[in-house]
Formats: C-alpha cells, structure tokens, sequence
C-alpha cells in the first residue's frame, strides 16, 4: 500500500502493531457500496462480505457508521449475515444507523432506536411546496423514520437543483429545530444532538478500543475524522481514509490520513490490512 505521508506509514504500522485492540469504522455508501442514482439500489461490494468476516478475525471489532436507518443497512449489506458469521468468531460487530441514533449488534441483534424527532412531521409537510420553489419538484425525498433526505441525483441538472432547494431547506429545517447534513447531491434533515464523531467516542469506550480506523467519503462522516484525530492527539494509534472516488469534499482529503479510490480502494486497503496483521502476527510466534 502507497502512503502520501512518511507519518501516515507509521501510523499505519502501528494499527497493524495494535490489532488485536484495534475497531475498525466504515461508513456504508461511497465506502462499502458505490454511489447509485437510486439509494435503494445500493448494494455492498461484492468482496466486502469475505473480507470483512476475515478481518474481523484478526481485530476487536467492526462497525458500519451510516446516515441510513440500520435495518436498511442490515438489508442492503445482508449485513446481518456478516454479523453471525463474525459472532461465530467470537467477535463484535455493530451497525450504527443514523449517525449513530440506531444501534444494532452482533450479540443484541435487535435495532435500538429514539422516537423521531419533534418538527420532523411538520418539516415534511412542507418539503413539496419548497422543492416547488426551488425548481426542483421531482427530487427524490427518502423517509428514514428519524429523518428525512431530499436527493438530486436523478435530476437533469442535479447540482443546480441541490444549490437551489438548500437554503429553503436549511431555513425550514431551523424553523422546526432540526438539523441540516447535506452530502453530494442530497441534503438530509434530522435532530440535532448526535453525529457520527459521537458515535466513534461511544464504540471506542463499548468495545474498549485502543486504536481506531474510520473510512468515509461524504460531509457526514467529519464529525468522525475529527474525533478519530483527537484520538490520535491523545495517543491511540488511529488511522483517517478518505473513499474519494473523485469528487470528494475538500475538507475529507485535508483532514485525512490516507485518501483511497472509491469502496474498490477500501476494500484494496483493508485487503493489504488483513495480510500485514496476519504477517506480523506469524513473525511473532
């Protein structure tokens, strides 16, 4: 594996170093699955199943952080299936939905969930009528039970719809005491509170982790570059991967360790990742 950095190489050596402490986090779309025009349509790639019950061998643990409903997730990835075959293995793994609202694992294997959020109801009733005003009527809006997320994607000028329908949807977000996420070409509006930078804190102290890795692609997954760098800052061996498959926001690549082509670049990374925990693990013995 490349490296920008000589520091991002060591950091890296110490991961493998730490592995059997180590909690590995992966956002699902644009990480795990690529990026589809239809959200229900994702599907995670095709090698991550193996590789994942592999890896999860060799470490404490593996989460799957998502802005999706958990057992959207569970269903898209057949993540559940990873989980048992993991579980098997004396292993944890745990999929955190919502930005970390939803939490499901391998030993529970039941989705714990808030209630939605209060204005969510009312800020839906008027998403038709903004769209409308933003030129942007046939947007695709997703239901997420705590949240609700208005893509562009299948618009013949997606960018221009999404620069033109976010601050209508931000101003109305605000007036119902929601929060704004926006990612590429879609804006998801849910209760403030919790973010995926949350969520690492909460499984580095459930899975008593002692060193981290966290991959993502989108503005969601800041909060969790972040916290995985204070982390670092503490003293934990952590790791930062950007899943740019080329139109990544800016402020991933800048706070990133390493930057990654796309889930076929995770999946390469966490391929090379299993190889060299297996490797030091042989010379040790």
């Amino acid at each position: 594996m490349q490296f920008p950095t000589p520091e991002a190489a060591r950091q890296y050596a110490d991961l493998v170093r730490a592995a059997p402490q180590l909690v590995i986090g992966l956002d699902f779309d644009g990480t795990l699955a690529p990026i589809v025009e239809d959200p229900n349509q994702a599907r995670i790639h095709p090698d991550a199943p193996e590789l994942l019950v592999e890896l999860a061998s060799l470490v404490r643990g593996i989460a799957v952080i998502t802005g999706r409903p958990a057992r959207q997730a569970l269903a898209l990835g057949d993540l559940d299936l990873i989980a048992t075959r993991v579980a098997e293995a004396g292993k944890e793994f745990v999929v955190l939905g919502q930005y970390g609202n939803e939490r499901w694992t391998s030993t529970e294997r039941r989705v714990i969930s808030p209630r939605p959020p209060a204005g969510l109801a009312a800020f839906l009733r008027e998403v038709p009528s903004l769209l409308r005003r933003a030129d942007a009527a046939e947007a695709y809006v997703e239901q997420k039970g705590l949240a609700v997320a208005v893509h562009t994607r299948r618009l013949a000028d997606p960018a221009g719809a999404f620069a033109r329908m976010r601050p209508l949807l931000t101003d109305a977000a605000d007036r119902h005491g929601l929060t704004v996420e926006p990612g590429r070409l879609v804006v998801e509006v849910r209760a403030p509170g919790m973010h995926k930078g949350l969520a690492v804190r909460d499984l580095v102290r459930r899975l008593d982790a002692e060193a981290f890795l966290f991959a993502g692609d989108d503005l969601g997954d800041v909060e969790a570059f972040a916290q995985v760098r204070e982390l670092h800052e503490s003293g934990m061996p952590t790791l930062v991967v950007c899943s740019d498959g080329g139109d990544g926001p800016d402020i991933l690549n800048q706070l990133a360790d390493v930057v990654v082509d796309g889930p076929d670049g995770v999946l390469q990374m966490l391929r090379d990742l299993v190889v060299d925990i297996a490797g030091a693990a042989q010379s040790r013995s």
